[in-house]
């Protein structure tokens, strides 16, 4: 197979089983999705809220806290890829009702926790959960439909369900620990799990044979993949914690690029690879991979950045610091209804690039104006959320369509695994830049003239640091998008 076939097997088969004329007609389907990613986006925040009151019930040490929320999240990012290759194989939507019957199983655990160890083994098994269901979720909506304003327009339908989860989260959790235990907030998963077992179960048909990878899976690669993508979710965090003059992250750092490297010559060899190489190079799937690589990247550092500003530099309390963020709460979940009608008028290709580009732009706001006042906060926020509301949906959108029909599940996998670790790679070299140019204790009460100099130094560097990485990316997006425009001229 040449490089390009993929691609023009894609063309050729990109319908999957059953495919509905309208969003209504996949109405059970859609809401069987969208709970999927409610879930995923309600673990990833609701449990931090609780963390003070787990501590003291379990007697958890910090770094067991830690792992309570970094257990899911280092288990989830590492086995995306794996648990994409496998439903690619042996059926989407058979792998992901299997996670959603792990997840209520996990959930229920919840309720025996006695030991911070256990609520970790219950978090982990989470994390294989949402690695098998998660990546599903964007293949199984591609292949409801077979136009790509269909399909854009069901992907931002079950984006915005994921992002209510994120927004929502904290302030239910909060509310839910005056009148209920903590275990509660891992409950809940169930009902939700359960309905969205029913709405997938059906509203959407098996897989077709025709439409599954038939290559046995490649244990070594899914090995040494998983082994890479976990050691490059950790490390970032070892340069924060340990900070860049201890030995520990550059030694993680250097096992992460030699397991990287012996992933890529096992992938080269090997006749049945986990990840064929050779799609990365379709110019869809490289573009796509770099604009959802350069939006997680800016946005994990804005976030970051953000927080410290307000709270640290500025003395806003925590729910002050809250409202300040909310603006970009209000785009990310206002914004889903333009999505369609931007797409529409500019296209899938200039969309991505546009929306792209606004997140760089945002990024760059604050790295620049953020420290004159929250003027400038803010436009960065509302860039940087109007163009992730887009390019979330588009980028993932152009990786599937440029994948042939048996890689969906590995292509959304791909999506959601850049996203991962450019979120990681964001926030350490923001932690690692202000512990170089910041002395002393940042969460210190009260600064002294120099270390105010300090800190706004830190924030411009890292924030110009992230533009310019962010920018390399959409460039390299852009061109590659312009190469397959050109290929097909």
């Amino acid at each position: 197979m040449t490089p390009d076939q993929p691609q023009l097997d894609a063309r050729a088969s990109t319908t999957g089983p059953d495919p509905a004329p309208t969003l209504r007609g996949a109405w059970l389907a859609l809401a069987g999705l969208s709970a999927v990613f409610l879930i995923e986006m309600l673990d990833n925040s609701i449990l931090n809220v609780a963390l003070p009151t787990i501590g003291r019930e379990l007697h958890a040490s910090t770094t067991a806290l830690q792992w309570v929320t970094g257990a899911y999240a280092v288990v989830f990012g590492g086995l995306m890829l794996v648990f994409g290759a496998i439903a690619d194989r042996f059926g989407r939507r058979r792998i992901m009702l299997v996670g959603l019957v792990l997840l209520g199983a996990a959930s229920l655990a919840t309720g025996f926790v006695t030991t911070a160890d256990h609520l970790i083994w219950v978090r982990a098994a989470m994390g294989v959960a949402a690695a098998m269901t998660t990546p599903g979720s964007m293949a199984l909506a591609f292949r409801l439909f077979d136009t790509e304003d269909l399909r854009v327009r069901a992907l931002t339908l079950i984006s915005t369900a994921g992002l209510v989860g994120l927004a929502i989260g904290p302030t239910v959790g909060g509310l839910a620990l005056a009148v209920a235990p903590w275990q509660v907030l891992l409950l809940v998963n169930v009902p939700i799990a359960a309905f969205a077992f029913v709405g997938i179960r059906l509203g959407i048909a098996a897989d077709l044979a025709a439409e599954l990878h038939h290559d046995p899976i490649d244990i070594i690669g899914a090995v040494l993949g998983t082994a890479t993508i976990v050691l490059a979710l950790v490390t970032p965090t070892l340069y924060v914690d340990e900070g860049s003059g201890s030995w520990v992250p550059w030694t993680g750092a250097g096992a992460t690029v030699a397991l990287a490297i012996a992933f890529v010559v096992r992938e080269r060899s090997a006749r049945a690879p986990l990840l064929d190489l050779r799609l990365l190079a379709l110019p869809l799937v490289s573009s796509g991979l770099a604009y959802k690589a350069a939006a997680g990247l800016a946005v994990a550092g804005l976030g970051y950045l953000v927080t410290l500003q307000l709270q640290f530099a500025w003395g806003w309390p925590p729910a002050l610091a809250a409202l300040g963020m909310l603006p970009q709460v209000v785009v990310l979940l206002a914004g889903g209804r333009f999505v369609g009608p931007v797409v529409q008028r500019l296209g899938l290709g200039r969309a991505a690039w546009i929306s792209a580009a606004a997140v760089v732009v945002g990024l760059a706001v604050f790295a620049l104006f953020g420290n004159l006042g929250y003027g400038g906060v803010l436009v960065a926020l509302v860039l940087v959320a109007a163009g992730m509301r887009v390019v979330g949906v588009v980028a993932g959108t152009n990786v599937l369509r440029g994948l042939p029909a048996s890689r969906t599940s590995m292509g959304a996998a791909l999506v959601d695994t850049s996203s991962e670790l450019a979120t990681a790679i964001g926030i350490a070299i923001t932690g690692t830049i202000l512990a170089a140019l910041f002395t002393g204790s940042i969460a210190d009460t009260t600064w002294s003239a120099a270390q105010t100099v300090q800190f706004q130094t830190a924030v411009t560097v890292a924030g110009l640091s992230l533009t310019f990485l962010a920018a390399v990316l959409v460039g390299i997006g852009f061109a590659r998008a312009s190469a397959g425009t050109a290929g097909l001229t």
